[in-house]
């Protein structure tokens, strides 16, 4: 016994010790020496190392020591996935499903995405049954996305707890039922992701699967204006001009208004307009409000058009 174990710790020693390819390469990388990582890892990819050929391809999908090659990362996502390595699958589905690097086809999406999914991988599990509920390379079976979602959720995967939550609240592959929905917008909100903290908001704002509270809702609504959701801070805009939830602040209003508008959300560039118009946090000016109503307008916004033309009638340039 004592021979087995002095040999066990010599083997360990000699473990520690030794740094082969991966090692160097995993190294090389976390210091953020793409081009040394990326030599390391193709000396162990082209030994057969399923991990290396995963890091490998990352690289070139992601461009780091190498010319961005969606073909090259499919190659070496391709080599570590027929090893059964989860993520290579994954990411090898990606690849399918978007046309990166080898010609679309949602057939070869489901089949990489459930071979991961079925060792565990939340995320494989999700886009599953995204597949499973879009009918993309599978017939549409919203039973089976629930049952997919369900399982990444579980994990704690944030996309699948709001995926699931839709297919509640539309009553897909389950009965309707808001407060799921509620629930697991929740739990993905929780983890601070910001679709999931608007959609929370929307909830709390309806009374849908909740007791109606303004206040809740403009509680998720700011935090995921806070993380530039657009929709998100028009809506908290209306609430601090209309004061539901928050005390009424018309600054505020044309703030979170400001920041939607500029990304291009046409019912905030309206919105900021109207503003403009009534003096309402800002100094009243009609040119300006024309202007974004122009803007609302030519994003496809009625209102902004209506809005617009009766600025123009009025000579407003």
């Amino acid at each position: 016994m004592k021979r087995i174990a002095i040999a066990i710790a010599f083997l360990l020693l000699a473990e520690l010790v030794y740094a082969g390819p991966y090692e160097n390469g995993l190294k090389a990388y976390a210091n953020g020496n793409y081009n040394e990582a990326v030599k390391w890892f193709k000396k162990a990819a082209d030994q057969g190392d399923a991990m290396a050929q995963f890091f490998l391809g990352g690289m070139y999908a992601n461009g780091q020591g190498v010319r961005r090659d969606y073909k090259e990362a499919a190659k070496w996502f391709k080599e570590a996935a027929e090893q059964g390595y989860d993520w290579a699958q994954y990411e090898l589905g990606l690849m399918y499903q978007n046309g990166q690097g080898v010609r679309q086809d949602y057939n070869e999406a489901v089949k990489w995405y459930k071979k991961a999914a079925e060792q565990g991988l939340a995320e494989a599990q999700n886009n599953l049954g995204v597949m499973y509920a879009n009918g993309q390379g599978v017939r549409q079976d919203y039973k089976e996305a629930v049952k997919w979602y369900k399982k990444a959720a579980a994990q704690g995967d944030a996309e699948a707890q709001i995926n699931l939550g839709v297919m509640y609240a539309k009553g897909r592959g389950v009965r309707q039922d808001y407060k799921e929905t509620v629930k697991w917008y929740k739990k993905a909100a929780e983890q601070g992701d910001a679709m999931a903290q608007f959609f929370l908001g929307l909830m709390y704002d309806n009374g849908q699967g909740v007791r109606q509270d303004y206040k809740e809702a403009a509680k998720w609504y700011k935090k995921a204006a806070e993380q530039g959701h657009a929709k998100a801070q028009n809506i908290l805009g209306l609430m601090y001009a209309n004061g539901q939830g928050v005390r009424q602040d018309y600054k505020e209003a044309v703030k979170w208004f400001r920041k939607a508008a500029e990304q291009g959300h046409a019912g905030a560039q309206n919105n900021l307009g109207v503003m403009y118009v009534e003096g309402q946090g800002v100094r009243q000016d009609k040119s300006k409000a024309k202007m974004l109503f122009g803007q609302a307008c030519d994003n496809g916004f009625q209102l902004g058009c209506d809005n617009y033309r009766i600025l123009n009638e009025q000579g407003i340039h």
